[in-house]
């Protein structure tokens, strides 16, 4: 496994969004956007309150099958010169209580706020990374532009 360089976890941990891709039965690609946490070389994530149309999500169907999942996260900018991505792979679980769940939960309230007031109670999702692979236009961390925030 490679490790991620300081100034490429900082960002992954600022980062407020990411996407999380996992594989359907059928073999297809399904791919949601979610909040997250990043634990070491854990990703956590949580299927929370906010509206959905079921509370058996494909996400969570997909990896009763296959139990592999990607994280992307990653930053857009007009300016290319500040685009970057980092991608995590490993093996994926669903937990729905035990102290994985609890701190999963704590990670996640910490980074978001909504999570203190109205802490989430569904199924974490637990991601053990066993590869990293990331890509930056951006300068070197010595050089970098104040422009770019997520340095």
């Amino acid at each position: 496994m490679v490790d991620l360089d300081a100034p490429t976890r900082r960002r992954v941990m600022q980062a407020r969004v990411a996407r999380l891709a996992t594989v359907r039965p059928d073999g297809h690609p399904h791919v949601v956007p979610i909040t997250f946490a990043l634990r070491g070389e854990t990703i956590v994530t949580v299927v929370d309150h906010k509206p959905k149309t079921t509370a058996h999500l494909q996400r969570l169907r997909n990896l009763e099958v296959h139990p592999f999942a990607s994280v992307i996260v990653d930053r857009y900018d007009d300016d290319w010169s500040f685009l970057w991505w980092v991608r995590a792979d490993g093996k994926a679980r669903v937990v729905r209580q035990g102290p994985d769940h609890e701190q999963a939960i704590s990670s996640l309230a910490g980074k978001y706020p909504p999570y203190r007031s109205h802490p989430p109670d569904g199924p974490v999702i637990v991601v053990e990374v066993d590869r990293w692979s990331s890509w930056s236009a951006s300068p070197a961390p010595g050089n970098r532009s104040e422009r770019d925030p997520s340095w």
